[in-house]
């Protein structure tokens, strides 16, 4: 399961229909968001690595990231930095499958 709730299977498909799609074909609309998936699709990363991949302020970045995670296609979460927490995104999507109805 993304965070959103919808279904990624083991192979790392998400499978989209319904209201979920406008949702979703809109994060995906984006070069930059496209470039970010593609970046996190294999490791964890801070937003500060996010923010140096698409040359944006860490508030850009994190902008970016929460259309994402609104969609259902990253999680994040918080983890011990070197001064308090720093928030970290990840996603198992590696293909998304649109059901139009």
């Amino acid at each position: 399961m993304s965070e959103s709730g919808l279904p990624v299977n083991n192979e790392g498909i998400l499978v989209v229909e319904g209201e979920n799609v406008a949702k979703v074909a809109m994060a995906l609309s984006s070069p930059t968001r496209i470039q970010i998936l593609n970046f996190i699709k294999s490791k964890e990363v801070d937003m500060q690595e996010v923010a140096e991949l698409i040359k944006q302020s860490k508030a850009n970045a994190s902008a970016q990231m929460r259309i994402l995670e609104e969609a259902g296609l990253v999680r994040t979460s918080y983890k011990p930095g070197v001064r308090g927490v720093k928030k970290v995104c990840s996603t198992g999507v590696k293909e998304v499958r649109l059901k139009l109805q």
